[in-house]
């Protein structure tokens, strides 16, 4: 599990850490702790309904607050639980671009076992960086 829950970063809300050797691996970890936030067995989420994100930023850190956003937009508009499958990132000309796409199925509360319900990703303490051994990332969810 390429993340973990950081409990004395937010009291009201969740924080997690995520990293991975590459940019891809770190957005995919993101992704999976943000489910995680909401339900307590990811893998417990069948691989049945598919939807790509094509998302670009100039910003790098954005770029991934837009991606953890996209999986709270399905869940709230769609009750669909997605679970990263595949990342494609490219820079051209100073833009961020990604591809992801993504897999799952509509929340059944008798199958996933319900944590929080998650709002928003926030912009407070917000980071991801560049290290000696990849990628990582800061993130505080508001639930």
């Amino acid at each position: 599990m390429p993340y973990e829950y950081l409990e004395d970063i937010a009291i009201a809300d969740i924080a997690f850490h995520a990293w991975g050797k590459n940019l891809e691996q770190l957005f995919i970890a993101a992704g999976d702790a943000t489910i995680n936030t909401m339900i307590e067995n990811i893998d417990a989420i069948a691989l049945q309904e598919t939807r790509t994100f094509n998302l670009e930023n100039d910003a790098l850190d954005m770029l991934l607050f837009n991606f953890l956003q996209e999986f709270i937009y399905y869940k709230d508009s769609e009750l669909l639980l997605l679970r990263t499958q595949q990342v494609k990132l490219e820079e051209k000309a100073g833009l961020y671009h990604l591809q992801a796409v993504t897999k799952g199925e509509k929340l059944n509360p008798s199958k996933h076992h319900q944590r929080v319900d998650v709002k928003a990703v926030t912009l407070h303490r917000f980071q991801l960086e560049k290290t000696i051994n990849g990628w990582q990332a800061t993130v505080i969810l508001d639930i």
